[in-house]
C-alpha cells in the first residue's frame, strides 16, 4: 500500500494563529514572502525539508509549527497506524550537525494528520518542544487548528474531513478525536455520566466575557456525547454559592455560557470560590436524586484558590461511583489540588488533577488525552470494589 506523507509548517503568531494565508508553508506554498522559510523536496532519506533563515523569520512570528499529513487519508481510509518511521530531524545547515531527532507516530491510530512539534521564541531565542498529536480530518483540521480556511482549491483537501459526502461540524470532529482517545485507552464500550462545574469567582470573569468557558463547554460536550447514552452534560457553575444548571446537547449548546449564565440573574457571579458546597450537590444528583450505579465522570475547571475542605469531600466520595477530574487554568499554584494523587485514606483513587496554564493552546488531542488518562484505572479498582456495577 502506497500511502502519500506531506509537511508543512505554519507561521504564527503571538496569539497562536497563522494570521494570513501566506503564512503556511507548504507544496502548493513553499516560500515565505520574504524567504526566511522554504519547503523543499528531497531525494534523500529526509524526504522533505523546512529550511529557516532566523535572522530573517519576521518580528511578529513567535512559533513556527512544523506537521505532516496523510494526502486524502480519509478518502483513500489511509491512517496514521498504517505509517511507521515517522520522524524529524534539526539540523544545522552550515555545519550539518543533527542538533534533535525525535521519532513520533507510533501510538496514533485512525488519525491523518499530526503537529509534530513547534520552534518558538523565547527569551531571545529559538527553543523547540515536541510534540507528536494527531488529528482527525486531515490538512483541514489542521488548518481550522491554526486560524485558516482552508480553499477549495487547494487539492481535495475538502474531502480530508468529510464522512459519507458531509463535511464534518466542529462537534463532529471533536466526536471522532474522543472516539480515537477512547480508543487509546481502552474504553471502549463504557457507559458514563458526564458533568462539568465551572468556577465563575472574580478571576474568572476575562475568561467569561472572551468566550474561553464557553469554548471549554464545547470541548467537553464531545466528551459526554462519546460516554453517555443519552449525550448530554450535566453543567454546575459557583464562587461561594453554586447553582445547577440545564444539561447541554448538541441541539443547544451555541450561546450556553452567555444564555444560562451572563444573562442569567438569578445566577450568583464573580465572588470568592468555595467547592465544598457545589461538590455536594453533585453527589446529591448522582447518589441520591438519580442514583443508577453508572459511573460518573467530573470536569472540575477552576482556575485557583482550592478551598482545603475540597479533600475532605474527595475523601468521603470515594465509596461513590463519581471520579473527579480537576483541570487547573491559569498560573496559580494550585497547592490543594497537587496533592491528590498522594492523599491517603481512600477505598480507590477517585481524583486526578491536570495543569493547562493556557486552554486555548491546548488541542483538542492534547486536552482529551489528558482528561482521559487515569480514568481508566479508576474503572477497573472501582469495579473491583464494586462501587460501580
Amino acid at each position: 500500500m502506497s500511502i502519500s506523507i506531506d509537511a508543512a509548517c505554519f507561521l504564527l503568531s503571538d496569539q497562536n494563529r497563522c494570521e494570513q494565508d501566506e503564512d503556511f508553508i507548504f507544496y502548493g506554498n513553499p516560500i515565505a514572502r520574504n524567504g526566511s522559510v522554504i519547503h523543499k523536496e528531497l531525494n534523500t532519506m529526509d524526504k522533505e525539508a523546512i529550511l529557516i533563515s532566523f535572522t530573517n523569520v519576521p518580528d511578529h512570528i513567535m512559533k513556527i509549527a512544523f506537521t505532516v499529513t496523510i494526502h486524502e487519508g480519509e478518502k483513500l481510509h489511509h491512517y496514521m497506524q498504517d505509517v511507521n518511521g515517522l520522524y524529524l530531524r534539526l539540523v544545522n545547515t552550515d555545519t550539518g550537525e543533527e542538533l534533535f531527532r525525535y521519532e513520533y507516530g507510533s501510538d496514533l491510530t485512525k488519525e491523518t494528520a499530526i503537529v509534530v512539534g513547534e520552534l518558538y521564541r523565547y527569551n531571545g531565542e529559538w527553543k523547540f518542544n515536541a510534540i507528536g498529536s494527531g488529528f482527525y480530518g486531515g490538512l483541514e483540521a489542521l488548518c481550522n487548528h491554526h486560524g485558516l480556511e482552508i480553499e477549495q482549491s487547494i487539492s481535495e483537501v475538502a474531502a480530508a474531513a468529510a464522512v459519507e459526502e458531509k463535511v464534518l461540524t466542529p462537534i463532529d470532529l471533536r466526536k471522532n478525536i474522543v472516539q480515537i482517545t477512547l480508543e487509546k485507552k481502552n474504553l471502549i464500550g463504557v457507559v458514563a455520566r458526564v458533568g462539568i462545574v465551572l468556577d465563575i469567582s472574580g478571576s474568572m470573569q476575562s475568561l467569561y466575557k472572551k468566550g474561553v468557558v464557553q469554548e471549554v463547554v464545547e470541548r467537553i460536550l464531545a466528551v459526554a456525547c462519546k460516554f453517555d447514552d443519552n449525550g448530554t452534560l450535566d453543567v454546575w457553575v459557583y464562587d461561594h454559592l453554586f447553582s445547577r444548571l440545564p444539561s447541554v446537547t448538541e441541539e443547544d449548546f451555541d450561546q450556553f455560557v452567555n444564555k444560562h449564565i451572563m444573562n442569567n440573574d438569578a445566577i450568583h457571579k464573580f465572588g470568592r470560590n468555595n467547592e465544598p458546597p457545589v461538590m455536594e450537590d453533585v453527589i446529591r444528583k448522582y447518589t441520591i436524586e438519580e442514583d443508577s450505579g453508572v459511573p460518573v465522570f467530573i470536569i472540575f475547571i477552576n482556575d485557583g484558590g482550592v478551598v482545603k475542605p475540597t479533600k475532605k469531600i474527595i475523601k468521603e466520595s470515594a465509596i461513590q461511583p463519581i471520579f473527579w477530574q480537576f483541570v487547573g487554568i491559569g498560573y496559580s499554584d494550585f497547592e490543594v489540588l497537587k496533592e491528590l494523587d498522594t492523599m491517603e485514606g481512600r477505598v480507590v483513587d477517585n481524583a486526578n488533577f491536570i495543569h493547562l496554564s493556557d486552554m486555548d493552546s491546548v488541542s483538542d488531542e492534547q486536552l482529551y488525552d489528558q482528561l482521559l488518562n487515569e480514568f481508566p484505572s479508576w474503572i477497573k479498582s472501582a469495579t473491583t470494589k464494586r462501587i460501580i456495577r
